[in-house]
């Protein structure tokens, strides 16, 4: 299975921005794809999820309203539309899958990982 990240860069803050993880190597039925970030000194944090099959979104307080997760299953591909973007959204931003909704929000429930992308956020 591989993730592939893509889309960080060097933003001011009130742009926008849009992630995009591909993913490949078996089919992802069932499976929730989730994004992550890491700021640097801090520890991972949960962004965003959005069940593969049937679309069920899920989002961290710090990025409802702002932030929008998607999927399109014919590119096999999960996108992170990111809005009012500020200097706390700089990270390192990481997508992952899971099998099913539990924990949905826990890192250690991913089973696989793709790489990072930096998004940075100049104020």
């Amino acid at each position: 299975v591989q993730l592939q990240a893509s889309g960080g860069g060097l933003v001011q803050a009130g742009d926008s921005l849009r992630l995009s993880c591909a993913a490949s190597g078996r089919t992802f039925f069932g499976y929730f794809m989730g994004w992550f970030r890491q700021a640097l000194g801090k520890e991972r944090e949960f962004v965003a999820a959005v069940g593969w099959s049937g679309g069920s979104t899920y989002y961290a307080d710090t990025v409802k309203g702002r932030f929008t997760i998607s999927r399109d299953g014919a590119k096999n591909t999960v996108y992170l539309h990111m809005t009012s973007l500020t200097s706390d959204d700089t990270a390192v931003y990481s997508c992952a899958a899971k099998i099913g909704s539990r924990a949905i929000g826990a890192p250690n429930e991913y089973r696989y990982w793709g790489q990072g992308t930096l998004v940075t956020v100049s104020s």
